[in-house]
């Protein structure tokens, strides 16, 4: 009789535990979707059945259970019923998840790399901790807070561990500086270190603005506008280049996407089945409206950098450049979890003001065949030809200005087709970019002969003009890579030689004049910023 009390007081219980988390769950749901008594009633018998199997578990079972593996796992299992970009974010990898995108994180403030298992200063960042006490480009850091650190199997995630942390947390370093016989040791003070979403940007000789920015993060609007206003003059173009950024926050795609457009001129709607139709409309007092613009776009473009391309496009605002972007245009709202984790759920669809679905086709629950699909365009020669891409009369849709063609079905087809370049690539140079031997030899090369290379050529231009990636360069370079495991088959350098000679003289450039320098570089021989140029010019 004890016994039996004690089963029924049990289940009495569970049965208030189940209606308190089933109260709870509701409660959360209905402040964001309305559901039909229907609905509301199914939803609680799944949501008993979830809090009973867990009951019994906790009970009855033989074993320790780890309930926030399990919830974590059966949360996470759910959204991968749903649509590819719905996803559970464990607590851990929350703060991890939005740091790219919040702008800033805590650190030294320096950019290195790993080389020989040393790590080498590569760039100060201007206004951080480490400029403060007096690092340098080409410094090496040999010892943190004591303990030696070279040669013992550096990696980026150890580097991360040793150099970010706490705002006013102090760092020991031992450096290492050439031309100076001792350790050279400073203490650093770290503090914020924002991370730029606009990594490069600088002026043509006639006045053509380049901007590449990374990512839609909260600080992409205010970087924007600081370089504009870094500008003695208006510029006579602009290119913004948009290649694999794939996306990030919609706040700044549409604060950026308003600078190119007339008051009222729609950005984009977005609506869903339990969404109302929402627009969001140009306020008329961006500064770019009158300015000859063409963006940059490939496969790897997506969301919000869809967002920005697909409004410019539409109202015929700039010259979209490249190839079709990735076709991500599901609307996620991120709802907190009580243990700090969240589920982004996608909850509308963005259209393109035109009435474009940015969202590329997909089966619901079969991510695996989402993502596949990235390769089976590659497959279909999608990157290489514009014919290959089929584009229905039913996709067709008109811009709102000059009612030129564009075409929905998912992502932004552009209106300049730019094939893929893979014209210089074999296995050899795969392998070298693969193991970063391409980039270990140039950064040792520079390192070793940066006050030559400084003397030498006084400034970007004259190295530009003057320096060349030798015939003996070169072949120090190939033995570098052969003692590294890597060796041309016949035929392989004609192919491929030049680009690396080219990748070479990049990185030099790099780490003599920094990474705006090198992206100014390589954009000499870029075919999608070329075009734009000349777009921009009305030579085309």
């Amino acid at each position: 009789m004890k016994c039996r009390l004690y089963l029924i007081n049990e289940y009495d219980t569970m049965i208030k535990f189940c209606r308190f988390l089933n109260a709870a769950v509701l409660s959360a749901a209905l402040i964001f979707v309305t559901f039909d008594n229907l609905k509301a009633q199914d939803i609680s018998k799944d949501i008993r059945k979830l809090a009973q199997t867990m009951y019994y578990m906790n009970r009855y079972y033989l074993d320790t259970v780890n309930f926030t593996q399990i919830s974590d796992e059966a949360v996470s299992a759910m959204m991968k019923k749903l649509d590819p970009h719905s996803a559970f974010i464990s607590a851990k990898d929350v703060k991890a998840m939005n740091e790219p995108l919040e702008g800033n994180f805590d650190g030294i403030g320096i950019e290195f790399a790993i080389i020989n298992d040393s790590l080498s200063v590569q760039n100060v960042i201007a206004g951080g901790p480490s400029e403060k006490v007096g690092l340098r480009t080409g410094d090496k850091i040999v010892s943190v807070d004591g303990e030696a650190i070279s040669a013992t199997n550096l990696d980026i995630p150890r580097v991360h561990k040793y150099l970010r942390g706490p705002k006013g947390s102090r760092v020991e370093l031992g450096i290492f500086r050439r031309g100076v016989p001792e350790i050279l040791d400073y203490t650093v003070v770290r503090d914020k270190i924002p991370i730029n979403s606009i990594d490069s940007h600088y002026l043509t000789p006639d006045n053509i603005l380049y901007i590449r920015l990374t990512r839609f993060a909260a600080t992409s609007y205010n970087e924007l506008i600081d370089v504009l206003r870094s500008l003695s003059r208006k510029p006579s173009g602009i290119i913004l280049d948009l290649r694999n950024n794939v996306g990030g926050y919609l706040t700044a795609a549409l604060m950026i996407a308003n600078e190119f457009l007339d008051k009222g001129e729609m950005i984009l709607y977005t609506e869903g089945l339990r969404s109302p139709r929402k627009m969001e409309y140009a306020d008329g007092r961006g500064v770019l409206k009158d300015i000859k613009t063409a963006v940059l776009i490939d496969e790897n473009s997506a969301s919000a950098s869809e967002i920005v391309s697909g409004a410019l496009q539409d109202w015929d605002r700039a010259t979209i450049i490249g190839r079709k972007s990735f076709g991500k245009g599901l609307v996620q709202q991120q709802l907190p979890l009580e243990d700090g984790s969240v589920i982004r759920l996608t909850v509308a669809r963005y259209h393109t003001p035109s009435g474009r679905v940015i969202q590329a086709p997909y089966e619901m629950g079969d991510a695996a065949g989402y993502y596949k699909n990235f390769y089976e365009r590659y497959k279909r020669g999608e990157y290489f030809s514009k014919d290959s891409i089929q584009l229905p009369d039913s996709l067709k849709y008109q811009t709102l200005r000059l009612k030129r063609t564009v075409y929905g079905g998912g992502g932004i087809m552009p209106d300049i087709f730019i094939p893929a370049d893979t014209s210089f690539y074999t296995q050899f140079y795969g392998e070298l970019v693969r193991k970063g031997i391409i980039t270990d030899f140039a950064n040792d090369y520079s390192d070793k002969h940066r006050d030559e290379l400084v003397s030498k050529y006084k400034d970007y231009n004259i190295f530009i003009e003057k320096y060349n990636v030798t015939d003996d360069l070169f072949g120090q370079f190939l033995l570098y890579a052969e003692k590294k495991g890597a060796k041309p088959k016949e035929g392989q350098l004609e192919i491929s030689g030049n680009e690396i000679k080219r990748f070479i003289k990049s990185l030099v450039v790099r780490n003599l004049y920094g990474f705006n320098r090198f992206i100014e570089y390589l954009n000499r021989d870029d075919r999608e910023v070329q075009r734009a140029l000349e777009v921009i010019r009305g030579k085309e």
